[in-house]
């Protein structure tokens, strides 16, 4: 289609143009600049105007790290981890399978946000192409178990037939923790080394599942390093992905339950939130502040941030909400 366009324009353009005028030829060669680019299915015009797919994208690091450093608090373990592994998938112009990987971590700790700044820099131009970002919500989309096998047709049916329209597609997975078990072993086909599947790469797409399980286990252990008294920065990053990997396959209430993706290795990264102490409640409420226009008010910063660190009860030394009602909490104080 692309050389069928091409050869039309350079055809037609010198037998029209003696008859123009200067201006009127110069128009005119520009307007049928400007409408074959918009024809050819992956100019830079297009894509800037347009959502469309290009397979040079890619993520913008630089930029990435620059937002999750200014954005998140206190998850220096998953901004570690995550960067490490963009970074890898983008070393390969062919990755030789998806980049999959799950958060696991207390609700509002940022897994979420996360995976929305990933989204945002998913592609050049700074221009989100949200038909290629996909999010599942298991309440949503897959509420009743006794439709389990055709959420799974639907399911394979909607990553096979986005990754063709476009192989950078991301699919994020939310409330992995409510999710029917079995379901998402449907997708084990798509997440592993292969070269194609039906004439279709995967290697370039990612997925990220969201789960508040495994939270009770990775703070249980940041507790642990507090009474010690050591700092939640030396906890090892090997140790919590291998606990989380063991809690998820055993955990009912996990979505990975004696789960093929982790029998079979296909999760890349497991990736720990930790709980969030009163001094990042207080960047998350000062940052909210800024978001809705009003000055940082340190009474009031401290204030929110006092209310919001109550677990345990002895020490309350955490959010157990993390900063998920920090907005509504800045709202109703303002």
């Amino acid at each position: 289609m692309k050389l069928t366009n091409a050869a039309v324009f350079f055809i037609l353009v010198p037998t029209l143009t003696p008859a123009l005028d200067p201006l009127s030829a110069s128009v005119y060669m520009g307007g049928a600049a400007v409408a074959w680019q918009l024809l050819s299915p992956l100019s830079w015009l297009k894509c800037s105007l347009l959502e469309c797919c290009n397979m040079k994208d890619t993520l913008n690091l630089s930029v990435i790290k620059r937002d999750l450093d200014r954005k998140v608090f206190g998850q220096h373990l998953a901004i570690q981890i995550v960067l490490r592994a963009l970074s890898a998938n983008m070393h390969f112009k062919r990755p030789r399978k998806p980049l999959v990987m799950s958060f696991h971590g207390w609700t509002g700790t940022g897994k979420t946000f996360v995976s929305s700044i990933i989204a945002e820099n998913l592609y050049q131009l700074n221009i989100p192409r949200r038909r290629f970002v996909h999010h599942f919500s298991t309440v949503l989309h897959f509420p009743h178990l006794s439709h389990v096998h055709l959420y799974k047709e639907q399911l394979q049916n909607w990553i096979r037939g986005n990754v063709s329209a476009c192989p950078r597609s991301l699919f994020v997975f939310s409330e992995m923790d409510q999710m029917p078990h079995g379901l998402i072993d449907s997708i084990t086909p798509f997440l592993g080394y292969h070269e194609e599947i039906d004439g279709v790469y995967y290697g370039k797409a990612i997925f990220i599942f969201l789960n508040n399980a495994g939270g009770d286990k990775v703070t249980e252990i940041a507790l642990d390093y507090w009474r010690r008294q050591k700092r939640r920065e030396d906890i090892p990053v090997k140790k919590l992905q291998s606990l989380l990997s063991e809690e998820m396959f055993r955990n009912r209430d996990s979505g990975f339950f004696h789960s093929q993706l982790i029998q079979k290795n296909l999760i890349d990264y497991f990736v720990p939130f930790l709980p969030l102490e009163y001094k990042h409640v207080r960047e998350c409420v000062r940052q909210e502040l800024r978001v809705q226009g009003h000055p940082e008010d340190e009474d009031l910063i401290t204030e929110i941030a006092l209310a919001m660190t109550d677990y345990p009860r002895e020490e309350r030394l955490y959010s157990s909400k993390g900063c998920k009602t920090v907005a509504s909490r800045v709202s109703l104080s303002i």
